[in-house]
């Protein structure tokens, strides 16, 4: 079985190339953010989260999370990670909204919602020949901001999905016109650590983006940022064909679905990330050539669907909603 699985988990990548892909399914949705805001209940806004079932509302940086954390929600069954991102939701012409679901990616069997998650080296064809140093106990860092208004990270972007193998075109902006397999929502890490912090005040000046798009090799780190650590990157498979019906949009015509903290445009699409490998297993996935020869452990999908911890915010999110969970005063 810890075959078949690992051959999900690698999905479209070549045996030749050390990347790792595999699915998480969903651990949580829940108003939660150990990073943005440690320790408030609930945080401003609704997350989908994944991972390691050690998440909470805290996160204490001084803890090792794969220490804590007793089952993940991945199949590498050593990394207790977490990730998360805002939800999304349907705004219907009559002004409710309705939680779009989730749906597997590509080669990743019957996982439940969640996302896919990378770690890549240099590329999907080449190692290269740097040294990829694994993040620390302890590291964490964010991508995006909901107070973004353009959309010049190039590694923050939107697919309208024809099929479940679509990739290309990649928009900055939601899909405008129905999508036939739904919107995949993409989000790509900076890989430039300055091997000193571990986190920054805002989760993100100890490290400096050089992607160039895509999943294409990144621009060389700066004297600043040197160490050049694994490229991170989600894919989130939205289920939005339940709402392709043109006649429940907006009366304008403009696209209906809006991140939960009432991004209409997609421009503050965020991600979030939290270390929780266990020992040095990252590391070894990062030194081998191989994917298929450097042991890392894995689990079956009905194992990682089964992991999942209690709410510590209890509140309506699915049905129809008059607002967004935690968004009243947009009413």
């Amino acid at each position: 079985m810890k075959g078949s699985s690992l051959a999900l988990a690698l999905g479209l990548a070549a045996p030749s190339q050390a990347y790792l892909r595999f699915g998480c399914a969903t651990l949580s949705v829940q108003r939660l953010d150990p990073l943005v805001e440690p320790g408030v209940i609930p945080s401003a806004h609704l997350h989908q989260i994944v991972g390691g079932n050690g998440f909470n509302a805290t996160m204490d940086p001084t803890t090792d999370v794969s220490q804590r954390a007793t089952c993940t929600t991945c199949t590498f069954s050593e990394d207790f990670s977490n990730y998360w991102t805002a939800v999304l939701y349907f705004k219907a012409r009559n002004g409710t909204y309705k939680r779009v679901p989730q749906y597997p990616n590509a080669l990743l069997g019957n996982i439940k919602g969640g996302m896919t998650v990378y770690y890549i080296q240099e590329s999907f064809n080449s190692n290269g020949n740097q040294k990829i140093t694994a993040f620390k106990p302890g590291f964490r860092m964010t991508v995006g901001t909901p107070q973004s208004k353009d959309g010049t990270n190039p590694g923050l972007r939107y697919t309208c999905l024809q099929d479940v193998m679509t990739r290309f075109p990649e928009t900055a902006e939601f899909p405008k016109q129905p999508c036939p397999a739904g919107i995949m929502a993409i989000h790509h890490f900076p890989a430039c650590w300055d091997g000193k912090n571990l986190d920054s005040p805002n989760h993100q000046d100890h490290m400096y983006n050089t992607n160039r798009g895509g999943f294409t090799t990144a621009g060389p780190c700066p004297a600043s940022h040197p160490v050049r650590v694994p490229q991170v990157a989600f894919e989130t498979m939205w289920d939005t064909t339940p709402f392709n019906n043109k006649a429940e949009w907006p009366a304008d015509g403009s696209q209906p679905f809006v991140w939960s903290y009432e991004d209409s445009v997609g421009y503050g699409t965020h991600g979030d990330y939290l270390f929780g490998w266990k020992g040095d297993a990252l590391q070894r996935a990062m030194d081998s050539k191989s994917l298929l020869s450097n042991g890392i452990a894995t689990q079956t999908v009905d194992k990682a669907n089964q992991c999942t911890i209690k709410n510590t915010v209890n509140e309506e999110i699915d049905g129809w909603l008059t607002s967004l969970p935690g968004r009243h005063m947009d009413m």
